[in-house]
């Protein structure tokens, strides 16, 4: 992921105004780093089938990069979260003001878009991967999840509720980047295996950062932790014990799962995924 961090660095949003502090602000959450997970998965993809095209999908993954990231600092905002620290670093609200965690949020989110159309691919795969970003970051999915989210704040739901909140807040971002890598490459064959396999893969995701939200301490998660003690998680819901109970049943499938892909696929994404499909045990 070297390249792509250096590719993230040479392409960090931009802007010419008078505004003393806009510029650093659009770039300060992209440059205090985070997992980068989906951009490692639609690369993953990429690399497995045509190694030639990464510089190249590059620009896709910074797109998901760039869309999740205007996500999280929407999240942390008081009017949502009101978290005062992400990726070990303070929050935009914190470093500057609301306002411009706000405006920062609504530039990155249009800026991935605006990245997206510039890579260098056909139009018609351009077309696909935008329609794939914007549905599944968009107001039937992550948006819809966030909606959800915060309107059923202690109102506690039934487990099938919180799946589908987090198949949409979660899961579906991390489904369609293994998706968008696939369209990449002409792999419309395994484009939707892929994507089933990325919603397990997110929900297992989520399940582990509630797990982790009640077991890490604020400086290991790098982020406010016990905070989710209004929220429909699924810790709040189904107890640690049951969580965890899930979360290995999920991490079981998804390994069996895994070892099915054809021997590129599973090279390339097996020391990934191992590693994040175990992270809670």
């Amino acid at each position: 992921m070297q390249k792509f961090e250096q590719f993230l660095i040479d392409n960090l949003p931009q802007s010419k105004s008078i505004h003393p502090t806009y510029e650093s602000a659009l770039q300060n959450m992209l440059i205090a780093g985070g997992k980068r997970f989906r951009p490692a998965l639609l690369l993953g993809v990429v690399k497995a089938y045509n190694p030639l095209m990464l510089g190249s999908a590059r620009y896709a993954a910074y797109a998901i990069e760039l869309l999740h990231t205007y996500s999280l600092i929407h999240d942390d905002l008081p009017a949502m979260d009101d978290s005062p620290l992400r990726r070990g670093k303070p929050t935009l609200h914190m470093s500057y003001d609301e306002v411009t965690a706000i405006l920062v949020g609504d530039a990155l989110n249009t800026y991935s878009f605006e990245v997206l159309s510039n890579a260098p691919f056909s139009d018609t795969t351009r077309v696909k991967l935008i329609k794939e970003l914007a549905t599944n970051g968009g107001l039937n999915g992550m948006v819809l999840g966030q909606a959800i989210d915060c309107y059923f704040e202690n109102q506690p739901l039934q487990v099938e509720d919180i799946r589908f909140l987090h198949t949409n807040k979660t899961a579906k971002l991390i489904a369609a980047s293994m998706k968008m890598g696939a369209i990449i490459v002409g792999k419309e064959d395994v484009a939707e295996r892929l994507y089933d396999f990325g919603i397990k893969l997110g929900l297992l995701f989520q399940i582990q950062d509630d797990i982790l939200d009640v077991t890490q301490s604020t400086q290991e998660a790098g982020k406010l932790t016990n905070n989710d003690g209004d929220k429909n998680s699924f810790v709040t819901i189904l107890g640690l014990e049951e969580s965890l109970e899930q979360a290995n049943k999920l991490a079981n499938e998804l390994t069996n799962e895994m070892n099915s892909f054809d021997e590129n696929l599973q090279s390339e994404l097996s020391p990934l995924l191992t590693k994040y499909i175990n992270r809670h045990k």
